[in-house]
């Protein structure tokens, strides 16, 4: 069966995204437009070699050249219509590529270099999904897009970000997020953004369990109250080689908290080997609530279904495996359960029922 899985098969079917970063996503052609227009130097101007430079730098094991890729994405989306262009297109490239549900991430504070208000960057960004969504529409392609608002853990503005989501929580703000280096930046440094989220029935995510492992995890649930891990990755340090898993573990099992898994971003930085030795395998087989993701798709020069094949190549998954991938996607959206419901019941299985037919 997994040898009849094409790929131009798995761009049409539908997929639901989780974690995608919308500083990590660009166009190299939109990079070189916007920073001739502001008069940023980049690696080249040639669009393709761009892409090439991105992925080769968050390929390189430096931390450094990683971070330097941020630099420059971030520095061309400092005014209201970069930003729009920036995320109308993340809504048509994901469009493209068969995602029907996505959440998009990213960090307001990173955009005030031109004096932006943080509500003026938020409006344009949600201005701009809300166009690429039309357009979408219009070339017959289907998706709802919602927002999640970044604070960066190193600094100390999460409360002032947590306040901005649920003040545009109605104009497509779905959730929150911390991101960021964890190591020295623990979550539990934003406990006040957190309470204040809970107390105002929002939802949120939180960067954990990539690079720090486990006290990153278990504060990101028992201090913070986490609905969903940002990667998560890390749990496979509670699980033993036969299976047996340790009390954190089985925790986050059992509570169906969703793993934002990215197995090509979790290769580069080193998190794991190789996507042959990524745990996706073992927490799929162990039954967690696994979602797969695209996490940074110009730095990995990836997208859904490329991540989606690369499973298919490695683990010798099928329809079947990749239905349960997105269902529980779906099943981990912020928003509400009848939309939740209507999009697994109307649109995600009847396309995979026609497929394992």
């Amino acid at each position: 069966m997994v040898a009849t899985i094409r790929y131009e098969d798995i761009v049409k079917v539908p997929k639901a995204l989780l974690h995608d970063h919308l500083d990590g996503g660009l166009r190299p052609a939109t990079i070189v437009d916007l920073a001739a227009e502001v008069g940023h130097e980049l690696p080249t101007t040639d669009p393709e070699a761009l892409g090439r430079w991105f992925v080769e730098a968050a390929d390189s094991g430096s931390l450094e050249r990683y971070l330097e890729t941020f630099a420059h994405t971030v520095a061309v989306m400092q005014t209201p219509p970069a930003l729009r262009r920036v995320a109308r297109e993340c809504a048509l490239d994901l469009a493209a590529d068969g995602v029907v549900y996505a959440e998009v991430r990213f960090a307001p504070e990173q955009h005030l270099e031109q004096d932006l208000s943080l509500d003026e960057v938020v409006e344009a960004v949600l201005a701009g999904f809300a166009e690429g969504t039309a357009q979408a529409v219009e070339a017959g392609l289907t998706i709802r897009v919602g927002t999640l608002l970044t604070a960066m853990r190193h600094a100390a503005r999460s409360q002032e970000i947590a306040e901005l989501a649920v003040r545009h929580r109605d104009a497509g703000v779905v959730g929150f997020d911390i991101a960021g280096a964890e190591a020295g930046f623990p979550p539990t440094r934003h406990l006040d953004a957190f309470e204040y989220l809970q107390r105002e029935n929002f939802h949120f995510t939180i960067h954990a369990g990539e690079a720090f492992g486990l006290p990153s995890i278990w504060q990101a649930i028992q201090w913070c109250g986490a609905d969903r891990l940002g990667h998560g990755v890390r749990i496979i340090d509670d699980i033993a080689p036969d299976g047996a898993l340790g009390r954190l573990a089985a925790y986050v099992r059992d509570k169906r908290i969703p793993l934002e898994l990215c197995p090509s971003s979790n290769v580069q930085t080193g998190a794991v080997a190789s996507i042959a030795d990524h745990p996706i395998g073992l927490l799929r087989d162990l039954r967690f609530r696994a979602t797969v993701n695209t996490d940074n798709r110009l730095m990995s020069g990836t997208s859904m279904s490329r991540e989606m094949a690369l499973l298919v190549e490695t683990f010798g998954y099928g329809w079947k495996e990749l239905q349960w991938f997105t269902i529980n996607a779906m099943k981990s959206a912020f928003i509400p359960f009848d939309e939740r419901l209507r999009i697994i019941d109307e649109v995600i299985k009847p396309a995979y029922a026609k497929l394992l037919a």
